[in-house]
């Protein structure tokens, strides 16, 4: 103990720090590598989770004594790269992450015994409205996804029933957004799977508070503001089927992204209704004839004259002189009705016919590879744009009476020809994070080995070289103090240089290693004792009198 604490003291304070940093370094850096090799490699098991899905993830994680990390504000779940594809089907099992949901497992987890009508209507609501919300979920852009229903119940003797009605919120990926059509088919989905509930009684929000959907709110015709809600609507909707019509079909020739339209439509949202009726005096039609004929015949006598002749006894046939009139009237009489022909028109012209189309579409050019393989953008021919403007001509249904207007313009694009292409997550046929693995394992490693080389081994063979030269100085005391007097003697006998100077230090550590008689002891450590003995007399009196004690 008494030597090691010697070294200490010969080392002095400031390499008695050095040391010590660098043993702490030393320490921390052993430390380091024991919790890195220790400590298995974390790997995402789920991200943006809700509350009550990470509380069930963690307390199923802890049941099982797996390590977890919460990163990014606790919104990451971490867990040990080789279990988590075994984790994820174990939580599936158990329906986590379900976003807080709840589909027909729910009978799963309630016995029938004890179970009240109410709450088993309510379980089948709640069943319902978790199945409709994860199969929205599976839509493409739609993160989050709650659905909420309103079944009323038949009471008895009620004859009219209530439709049911539904509510649905949706939470979007990123800047993402539903089109109409999109949303239409959200509120046929819900429609279909509830009995009786009609899509027009579904209204839908975002995350954000916009109306993406309208409900039924009574009385359309007494709502002014409603109706031109709707009308604008209607124009919104046919304009976006427009243009992806334009697009998707465009896009087929030109490229992917090469092609932008904006389609502004002039549509007439007023109710007609006209009724016609019209007369054509051409066209008579006899619609029915009535004849009547009527014939009269009559034969009447005329009196003779008042005479003698009358008054007498009739003697023979024709002997009252009397004469015969015959007398016939016929009369034909004829009614015909004509009839005619007349048109009766009722028109009613119902909303969203079209005045007007406006249709703007640009084009990228074509790029082609030089002679140094370099893109070079090409303009189109005037061939190729009079046949996509043909092609926009027939997909709009273009009509020029109506006014409408179409340009298509070849222009370059700024943005970029195709998206940055996602590079593979493999290196050499291994995976990226098995050999960024192995790479720091062996980073590691190398480091290791030279902090032993260049730092440990110096340190202990410094360590090692300092012990036996103290041990050998407190041992060999009194060789050096006679070896000293011999020197002074040898010294004093030498002869003197020429030019009467006394022989240097070589001359000395010569004479020593001839004269020694045993020990090896330098001329230059026989040097610093002569100093150690001028500063500390009195210790070096102590040692030699217990040296000359021990001899004794």
């Amino acid at each position: 103990m008494d030597i090691f604490m010697q070294t200490l003291r010969n080392l002095g304070p400031a390499k008695l720090m050095i040391m010590g940093a660098v043993v702490i370094g030393l320490i921390g850096f052993f430390i380091f590598l024991l919790t890195r090799f220790t400590t298995p490699q974390m790997e995402m098991l789920y991200g943006n989770m809700e509350s009550q899905d990470q509380a069930g993830i963690i307390t199923q994680l802890q049941s099982r004594n797996i390590p977890y990390e919460l990163r990014a504000g606790g919104t990451q779940l971490f867990v040990p790269q080789d279990q988590v594809a075994q984790l994820r089907m174990q939580m599936a099992s158990q329906g986590l992450p379900g976003s807080g949901t709840m589909g027909y497992e729910i009978f799963d987890q309630q016995g029938s015994l004890g179970t009240t009508s109410f709450q088993q209507n309510i379980n089948k609501v709640r069943a319902l409205e978790g199945e409709l919300s994860r199969t929205i979920q599976s839509i493409e852009n739609v993160r989050t996804a709650r659905v909420h229903l309103v079944l009323p119940t038949r009471q008895l003797f009620q004859r009219q029933r209530t439709q049911p009605t539904a509510s649905i919120f949706l939470k979007m990926r990123g800047s993402m957004r539903l089109d109409p059509t999109q949303v239409s088919a959200v509120q046929h989905l819900v429609a279909a799977a509830v009995p009786s509930l009609l899509p027009r009684s579904i209204s839908i929000i975002d995350a954000r508070g916009e109306l993406l959907a309208r409900g039924f709110e009574g009385d359309i015709a007494g709502n002014p503001g409603l109706i031109s809600k709707q009308a604008d609507d209607r124009r919104r909707g046919y304009e976006m089927q427009l243009v992806r019509t334009i697009e998707k079909l465009l896009e087929k020739s030109v490229g992917f992204g090469k092609v932008r339209a904006e389609i502004t439509a002039d549509m007439d949202f007023d109710r007609v209704t006209t009724n016609e009726e019209i007369f054509d005096p051409d066209g008579q039609v006899v619609r029915s004839t009535q004849t009547i004929e009527q014939n009269m015949s009559s034969q009447d006598q005329e009196p003779l004259p008042v005479s003698v002749n009358a008054n007498l006894p009739d003697i023979g046939a024709g002997g009252n002189g009397s004469a015969t009139r015959n007398a016939s009237d016929a009369r034909t009489e004829e009614n015909v009705n004509f009839e005619i022909s007349k048109k009766v028109i009722n028109q009613v012209r119902d909303t969203g016919i079209i005045n007007r189309l406006s249709v703007a579409v640009l084009i990228d050019g074509a790029y082609e590879l030089d002679e140094d393989d370099d893109r070079v953008y090409r303009a189109r021919t005037q061939e190729e744009m009079s046949m996509l403007t043909d092609l926009v001509h027939g997909a709009v249904g273009f009509n020029e009476a109506r006014g409408d207007v179409i340009k298509v313009i070849n222009m370059r694009f700024a943005d970029p020809e195709l998206p940055p292409e996602v590079p593979l997550n493999m290196f050499f046929g291994f995976e990226k994070q098995d050999v960024v693995s192995v790479a720091e394992t062996m980073v590691l490693f190398i480091l290791s080995i030279l902090v032993i080389l260049l730092v440990v081994r110096p340190l202990i063979s410094r360590v090692f070289e300092t012990l036996p030269e103290a041990m050998g100085a407190m041992a060999d005391g009194a060789h050096m103090l006679a070896d000293q007097a011999q020197l002074a003697a040898g010294a004093l006998a030498a002869p003197t240089a020429p030019d009467g100077s006394i022989p240097d230090e070589d001359m000395f550590e010569e004479l020593i290693d001839i004269d020694r008689v045993e020990g090896r002891v330098k001329a230059s450590s026989v040097k610093k004792v002569g100093e150690i003995v001028e500063k500390h007399p009195d210790e070096a009196l102590s040692i030699v009198r217990n040296w000359l004690y021990q001899e004794g």
